[in-house]
């Protein structure tokens, strides 16, 4: 490995490490003229303030919910038991001892504070960053699911099944995806909620009918990926599988599939990438997911160049990781 490495770098050309002096050059110009740009603008610069949108420290108060006097005050530790005593009934509350407000004999009222102590939270930049990665891995599994099932049936030579997927992939690729999200939420949403009330079982939370308009979008597209790439591998190969006794499922599992996946997966990595930006779309039907959770705290702050490249750079990350993922996927199925 060490003299592969050696022997790459030996053979580069003279002029290899002058390009990589233009090209820090150019990356320095850039990042020169963008603060510049940044100093040039009537706006004040809060970056201390941003912190609190990834974790932040909470105070929460412990209020007590019946009427009557601090009976007792024990201490154990570091936690403290109140018990308030009130005309026909009790109640006890375990605090923090360094939180506790009240002494004992005090006359307590329904929602008075008897102490407090603080608790660390996560930021709404954290809150939402942690949506769109559960949204957008669960959207790519159900995606590649469909489009593996719809790559197939595309191939197919029943026409019922054929139809179908180019019916479904036209459809959904010829449409926003904004309005899929919609008819998801507002149409089937409302259909599926009202079936499940009607028998008493509960309702699906908003965000699975993001999950599902996601994968639904992501799949059509996948479909075609996979349609392609297995087209893409000679007949032949398919038919010398045949030929030695192996069943058109066995052909496809063992011969072609492994092939055509190391075709498409630059494709499919475009494609989840594509994903992870589209879920900032389901801001619309309320999911807090990074976009939205990025315009609650400009709301809240009054800092939208900040919070908004704050949010651009954690989209970055997720993209900029699943691209990484890719390409080690790809070095490995390069050298199996």
């Amino acid at each position: 490995m060490k003299s592969s490495k050696n022997q790459r770098t030996a053979a580069r050309p003279q002029s290899y490490y002058m390009w990589v002096g233009v090209f820090c050059v150019f990356a320095l110009i850039v990042m020169g003229l963008f603060y510049y740009a940044t100093q040039k603008i009537e706006y004040v610069w809060r970056w201390n303030r941003v912190p609190i949108y990834f974790a932040y420290k909470d105070t929460i108060d412990i209020t007590s919910e019946i009427d009557g006097d601090v009976a007792s005050i024990t201490k154990e530790g570091d936690t403290a038991t109140i018990t308030v005593k009130g005309l026909d009934e009790s109640a006890s509350f375990e605090i923090p001892a360094a939180g506790v407000s009240v002494d004992e004999g005090e006359m307590i009222s329904i929602g008075d504070t008897l102490g407090s102590y603080t608790q660390w939270k996560p930021g709404l930049l954290i809150i939402g960053l942690w949506l769109t990665l559960k949204i957008s891995v669960l959207a790519t599994i159900f995606g590649v699911i469909i489009g593996i099932i719809g790559g197939l049936t595309r191939l197919s030579d029943n026409p019922a099944l054929k139809w179908t997927t180019m019916v479904y992939v036209e459809v959904i690729r010829g449409s926003p995806l904004l309005v899929q999200i919609l008819i998801w939420y507002f149409i089937l949403g409302t259909v599926f909620n009202e079936l499940l009330a009607a028998y008493g079982l509960g309702r699906i939370p908003a965000w699975w009918y993001g999950v599902a308009s996601l994968a639904c979008f992501a799949g059509a597209y996948v479909t075609e990926i996979v349609r392609a790439g297995i087209q893409s591998i000679h007949r032949g190969q398919m038919e010398a599988a045949r030929s030695l006794g192996m069943s058109y499922g066995q052909a496809m599992r063992y011969i072609i599939m492994p092939q055509a996946l190391r075709r498409i997966l630059p494709p499919l990595a475009g494609q989840f990438i594509s994903l992870i930006k589209d879920s900032s779309l389901l801001g619309i039907i309320a999911i807090r997911e990074l976009t939205k959770a990025a315009r609650e705290a400009v709301t809240a702050s009054l800092q939208p160049f900040e919070v908004f490249m704050l949010c651009a750079v954690l989209y970055l990350v997720l993209t900029f990781t699943l691209s990484m993922l890719v390409q080690h996927l790809e070095r490995r199925m390069a050298i199996s």
